[in-house]
């Protein structure tokens, strides 16, 4: 351990964490997805970019890994065409009120085809695109009056009003903890934002959206590795033996896996994946392989540096 990327505060949170019934005092939202215009901007730049690698779309039943506070980019992909949509979140985080209104104001969004939110008001959504206007060329005049025709709309809000879990368009499941969730082989495309570094079995995960995708079907992943908070510099997390690392998580049901990406590699290979797209994001800022703890010693130099990526594949 170097006292030189290991916050103080970092390990006694963690340490606290240990006590029943304090980690909820540490446990806050997961973020962005609150907001309508960042769940549109986040469902448009995946759809871009898969249609620049050729993907096949509008894709008809879709599942996101990791919601969190809202299914508000699974609602993007509903008002895009798309007619089922599975939410699989590790715990229940979604206020359904605020998907009603967070549907309403996309409806509005998709209606008057606004430009893709770019850098200028999120900075930190990935992937960049070149282009951030609306995607006429995916989404059709003929697309979009079927998507959001008055009816249709009705029914998916009357579900978000039920609460339903189990609807025609929505299924939510939160936990989930087996693959039998979702049946085999009817499944066209699987994505998550920012949701992967923090699974806890990547392995079982990669297991069970195999299971789910249709052959040829095809996933699209932003995965961000770096330490989340928990070291002064982005990959500071790596420089952390298992027992400190156990310290620092404490008592707290998830944080980040550790995993790099030729970990995520190494399971797409095993599970019958095909890389069409990888975008890496990279910094040769950070600590040095000397710094590295013994469990990550042999980190290749691509894993050091790698601090995300988008990833897009098909299930061959």
């Amino acid at each position: 351990m170097n006292k030189n990327f290991l916050p103080f505060k970092v390990l006694i949170k963690g340490l606290i964490t240990f006590i029943p019934g304090t980690y909820k005092l540490f446990c806050r939202g997961t973020g962005g997805t609150t907001s309508a215009r960042y769940c549109y901007s986040v469902w448009l730049r995946h759809m871009v970019l898969a249609k620049k690698n050729n993907i096949s779309i509008i894709p008809r039943v879709v599942a996101e890994i990791g919601p969190g506070d809202s299914i508000g980019i699974g609602l993007s992909a509903l008002l895009s065409g798309s007619d089922k949509y599975f939410a699989l979140d590790a715990f229940k985080h979604i206020n359904n009120y605020r998907n009603i209104e967070i549907f309403d104001e996309l409806i509005e969004l998709f209606k008057n085809k606004e430009k893709i939110p770019d850098d200028n008001e999120f900075p930190n959504i990935l992937p960049k695109l070149d282009n951030y206007n609306f995607p006429d060329y995916i989404l059709s005049d003929d697309i979009l009056d079927k998507s959001l025709d008055p009816e249709r709309l009705g029914v998916i809000k009357e579900e978000l009003i039920n609460s339903s879990v189990n609807g025609n368009f929505i299924n939510y499941f939160a936990p989930w903890h087996s693959s039998a969730v979702i049946k085999e082989n009817s499944v066209d495309f699987i994505y998550s934002q920012f949701v992967l570094e923090h699974v806890n079995d990547l392995e079982l995960t990669y297991k069970a959206m195999n299971h789910w995708l249709k052959p040829k079907g095809f996933m699209s992943h932003m995965i961000d590795f770096r330490c989340h908070g928990t070291a002064r510099v982005n990959n500071g997390h790596w420089g952390y033996s298992n027992f400190i690392w156990k310290l620092i998580v404490g008592g707290r049901p998830f944080l980040i896996n550790r995993q790099p990406l030729s970990s995520h590699i190494f399971y797409l290979n095993k599970f019958g994946f095909k890389i069409l797209n990888s975008i890496k994001y990279q910094s040769d800022q950070g600590i040095s392989r000397e710094q590295l703890s013994s469990e990550f010693f042999n980190l290749d130099d691509d894993d050091l540096k790698t601090w995300g990526v988008f990833i897009q594949i098909e299930k061959v």
